[in-house]
This record gives C-alpha cells, sequence and structure tokens, in this order.
C-alpha cells in the first residue's frame, strides 16, 4: 500500500470509528462550518462526494478549508471534549494527511490553529493528553502505585506539545499550558511512583522545569526561572544520560547571558555543558554547546578561542549519526547564525551579515519563529556597522511585526541594542518611522 492509499485509509477509518455515514459527515462538516462563521459549503451531497474522494484509492487532498473543519471535528471526542495529543483522533487526522503529501508546514499550522481554539475556549492543557492518559493521571495521583508507563509518556507528549509550539504562540499562553504537567511530575515524584518508571518520570520533569525555566525567562520573571533551572539542574544530575544535564545548562546559560548579561556565569555554565555533552551521546548537542562557547569567547573579544570552538562545533554537526538522541536539536542553519555573532564582534561585519542572512533564510519552520527574529535582528545589526542604516531599519520593521505575536524577550533585547546603534541617525524620518512601529506593536 502506498503512502496515498494509507493515508485515504486512514481518513476512512477514523470517519468509520465514529459510526459516521458519508452524508453524516458531511452534515457534521456543515455545522462546524457554521459554528465557525465560515462560508456555507455546498449541498450535503456535493460534501459527500468530496469526502468519497478523498477517501477513495486515487485519493485526492481536502483542501485548506475542508482540512480546517476536519480539524475541528477531530480534536472534538464524541463524548464532547477536546483532545490533540499523542494517540487522539487528530494526531491521526494530521498522520493521515502527511501520508497524502501535505506539507510539514501547512500541518503545522493546523495543529497551531486547534491549539489557539482550544486555550482560547478555555480547554488549556487537559485537553492536549489523549483521553486515556488524562484518565491514567487521575489515577496515579490518587494513588502513585498504579502509575503507568502510558500515563508518563502522555504527560511527557504534552511537555513536548507546549514545546513545539514555541514561537507559534505568547510565551504567557505556553506557560498556562505547561504548568500543569510540571505539576504533575512533581506530584507523581513526591508520591513515590514505581522504581521501573522513576527514571522517564525525572527526564520528563526535567524536561518540563527546562521549558518552564525559559518561559519565565521570556516573561521576566527572572526569580522563578533560576529556581526552576535549579529544580532542573538537581534533578537532572541524578539521570544516568549526561546529555540531559548539557540541555539545562544550556539553555539556563543563554538566559543568563541575555538577562544580565552575566558573560561570566553564562560561561560557567556553557563549560559545564561542553563537559557534561562530550561524555554524552549527542553530536547535535556537542555542537550547540561549542557554539554558545564560541558566542561567548567573541563577546569576550577572544577571536582565537571563538574560531577554536566553531570548528569543534562543525566537526560536531558534520558527524550526526542515526543514533542521535536528539534530531532536530540543532543543525547547520542555527550555527551560521552563531558564526554571523562571532562576526559580529570579533570579525568582519560584511561576513557576518552574509552569514545571518543564509540562516535566517532556512529558518522557516514554526518552532523556529524566534530564531529568526533574532538572527534577522543580528542581521541588521552588520547591515548598521557597515553605515547602511536604511535597509537595516527595514529589517527591523519585519522584526518587530514577528516578535510582537509571541513577546519574546530576546528578540526584544536585539532590537533594543540595535535602536541604540541608529543614534547616528536619530534625526532621520526611517528612524522615526521604526519608533513609532516599536511603540505601536510592542511600547517600546
Amino acid at each position: 500500500m502506498d503512502s496515498s492509499t494509507a493515508g485515504a485509509a486512514a481518513l476512512k477509518r477514523l470517519r468509520t470509528r465514529r459510526g459516521l455515514s458519508l452524508a453524516d459527515m458531511a452534515r457534521a462538516l456543515t455545522q462546524i462550518a457554521q459554528g465557525l462563521g465560515m462560508p456555507r459549503l455546498p449541498q450535503v451531497a456535493s460534501v459527500q462526494r468530496s469526502i468519497a474522494r478523498w477517501e477513495s484509492k486515487s485519493a485526492t487532498m481536502p483542501d485548506e478549508r475542508y482540512q480546517l473543519l476536519l480539524a475541528y471535528l477531530y480534536a472534538t471526542t464524541p463524548g464532547g471534549s477536546r483532545s490533540l495529543g499523542a494517540g487522539s483522533d487528530f494526531a491521526q487526522y494530521l498522520d493521515a494527511l502527511g501520508a497524502l503529501g501535505e506539507s510539514e508546514h501547512r500541518i503545522a499550522e493546523l495543529r497551531s490553529t486547534l491549539v489557539r481554539a482550544v486555550t482560547d475556549d478555555g480547554g488549556g492543557l487537559f485537553a492536549l493528553p489523549a483521553p486515556r492518559t488524562g484518565a491514567g493521571l487521575a489515577q496515579g495521583l490518587a494513588d502513585s502505585s498504579l502509575l503507568d508507563a502510558e500515563t508518563v509518556l502522555g504527560v511527557a507528549s504534552v511537555v513536548a506539545d507546549v514545546n513545539a509550539q514555541v514561537g507559534s504562540l505568547p510565551f504567557v499562553r505556553l506557560q498556562l499550558m505547561l504548568a500543569p504537567a510540571l505539576e504533575a511530575c512533581r506530584r507523581l515524584m513526591a508520591g513515590g511512583p514505581p522504581e521501573p518508571l522513576l527514571e522517564l518520570l525525572r527526564s520528563t520533569r526535567v524536561e518540563a522545569a527546562t521549558l518552564a525555566g525559559r518561559l519565565a525567562f521570556e516573561t521576566r520573571d527572572d526569580a522563578v526561572s533560576r529556581a526552576l533551572y535549579e529544580e532542573a539542574t538537581r534533578e537532572a544530575a541524578c539521570l544516568r544520560q549526561p546529555w540531559r544535564q548539557a540541555t539545562v545548562h544550556l539553555s539556563h546559560a543563554l538566559t543568563v547571558l541575555y538577562a544580565m548579561p552575566d558573560i561570566a556565569h553564562a560561561a560557567r555554565l556553557v563549560e559545564r555543558a561542553v563537559r557534561a555533552a562530550e561524555c554524552g551521546e549527542s553530536p547535535l548537542l556537542r555542537a550547540r554547546a561549542h557554539a554558545l562557547q564560541a558566542e561567548v569567547a567573541a563577546r569576550w573579544g577572544q577571536s582565537r578561542q571563538s574560531s577554536a570552538a566553531l570548528g569543534l562545533a562543525w566537526y560536531d554537526i558534520e558527524r550526526e549519526s542515526t543514533d542521535e538522541p536528539l534530531p532536530g536539536a540543532f543543525s547547520a542553519e542555527y550555527l551560521r547564525g552563531f558564526e554571523g555573532v562571532c562576526q559580529l564582534y570579533v570579525g568582519d561585519p560584511a561576513v557576518a551579515h552574509d552569514q545571518f542572512a543564509a540562516s535566517a533564510g532556512a529558518l522557516r519552520a514554526p518552532r523556529q519563529n524566534v530564531q529568526r527574529i533574532i538572527v534577522t535582528t543580528d542581521q541588521a545589526l552588520a547591515r548598521i556597522q557597515l553605515g547602511e542604516a536604511r535597509a537595516a531599519v527595514d529589517l527591523l520593521h519585519e522584526c518587530v511585526a514577528a516578535a510582537a505575536s509571541t513577546g519574546g524577550r530576546v528578540p526584544l533585547i536585539r532590537l533594543r541594542s540595535a535602536r541604540l546603534e541608529l543614534r547616528p541617525w536619530r534625526r532621520e524620518d526611517f528612524v522615526a518611522d521604526l519608533d513609532d512601529h516599536l511603540m505601536d506593536a510592542l511600547g517600546h
């Protein structure tokens, strides 16, 4: 069975499992369209024929309007609750679209749209786990001895789902979505889970606390951020996988570097991350650690040390293995951005500009939105150093619009730095326009 046929079969299986005939399905989609205020669908018979084509052996892809309606249908359980997590009908529906040939970008858009709808409706985090996970969590919280692996994996998938929305949803909303998962991990561990599940549960807690620390930083709550990173560091030290300690140290180092900025403290955290990553199984994490080590050295004006760390980062990127425990944790596109930062501090701004442009052009996934804003702002800084202020401001306008959608702290820090560098042109109309845009969009 080819991929398209498998996708069509999956769509039919989802429909029939709910006991819906083709006509029932057509009426259900029509009702959803009416509820969303969308243009009226064709007659039921016409919609019914479209559904049949999606499920046929020579299947056609539902168009974007029907994709959205199907997403709303399968995000709602037969009992009327919302469920978007692993194993849910919604997750299986997205898999079916992928099999039919839909792009990863479009599938990510659908997922983001439904997560927004769920949180706007007050469904919050508990719409994200599969139904069985929710029931297992309630049981495990009542009696930790009854906790099972499926439930812990379900909580881990919630943390992963929230993490996947970074760059697509405001950080404040992500905090609200993540908080119950982190609290569940704490309570389950405090209750004394079965020994075989302790490592898995602790790993989930580390991931949740690390992400929560980053989100607290983004929302300017530095005291809470530090406490969460301390919690993640403490729990990660009890795990047998050194790379998990490295992920905590790297995330913490970035917040220290940009919040204070305390380069000495950040450098100590980076060194810990490098040592942990070198003992671990992830070349990508080692590359990320060496890249941040290179940036710290460049900010200190240490050109030779920065260049050496970048060389190690490229070495690790190029030897990524199929056994990589953190696929997607770092990439050449991200590394080019770090190269640009190093060139900005201890090199040639023209070279930095080209490296930033290459990095920003490759960072197109929704999850990469925040990083793309940061890199593009740095590209504008390179333009300013080259004396091309008007071109820099054009780039900064793009960054302001994108930063307003997430409220990210690092993009705002970078934007303020770039604006300060524009002081020699402060009387120019194009700088006044940028100030107006900053005030309108960000209140700065």
